[in-house]
């Protein structure tokens, strides 16, 4: 079947990490994908249902961020939808702990079918508006992501309450995130952080251009 492909393209495809995909891995990329296609068809996931974009638009992307995680980190996913990028990352690196929260259930549930059927730990998916999460989870995560879900400005706003002092926020953009920084300037200084850093990286097979802009808060004068 052509998904059952999809490890063994995830591990050709790593560059950008780089990373080694062990035979379990590649397993558990496999797998996920059967069953994100088989969700697609009943649950709104993902537009793309391809295996090789799968395997690179959708897993090869998530973790572009393997390299800015340590051990120690607590992750959190905002608005992780099908799970990406957290599944991904903890199938690679799952001494991280991590927490995705998405305010549509059905893609909770979706997750939480895919981390029992992969046997993750360390997970947990959340079903709750980010906007609540911070009465559970306040300043809980060194690490807070988000994956094209929302204008930067607003992610900040809402990820905030949740960043642990001497944490960082990592926006997953598309081509033109660059743009975004400069339209918002006003409103993170604002809000006290600062973009610390972009990292540009192009994904395999000529699938697009994507950057990662680091975000921490302003040091007090």
């Amino acid at each position: 079947m052509a998904q059952q492909t999809v490890g063994n393209i995830v591990a050709e495809k790593t560059a950008i990490i780089p990373a080694v995909l062990s035979a379990q891995q590649v397993s558990s990329f496999n797998r996920y994908t059967e069953e994100l296609l088989k969700w697609n068809s009943k649950v709104n996931l993902t537009a793309i249902t391809k295996p090789r974009e799968i395997a690179i638009k959708h897993f090869v992307d998530s973790l572009a961020l393997i390299p800015y995680l340590s051990a120690g980190d607590r992750l959190l996913d905002i608005g992780s939808g099908a799970g990406l990028p957290v599944i991904p990352l903890k199938i690679m690196v799952p001494d991280v702990a991590m927490v995705s929260v998405d305010a549509v259930a059905k893609k909770i549930q979706f997750q939480r079918h895919v981390i029992r059927t992969l046997s993750l730990t360390g997970i947990e998916a959340v079903h709750s508006r980010i906007e609540e999460l911070h009465r559970s989870h306040p300043q809980q995560f060194s690490v807070i992501t988000s994956r094209a879900f929302t204008r930067l400005d607003r992610f900040v706003e809402l990820a905030a309450p949740l960043l642990a002092e001497g944490g960082v926020l990592i926006a997953m953009k598309g081509d033109h995130g660059e743009h975004e920084i400069t339209e918002n300037d006003g409103a993170l200084k604002a809000s006290g952080f600062v973009v610390s850093s972009v990292i540009r990286y192009e994904l395999p097979d000529a699938m697009g251009s994507r950057n990662l802009t680091f975000l921490k808060r302003r040091e007090a004068a």
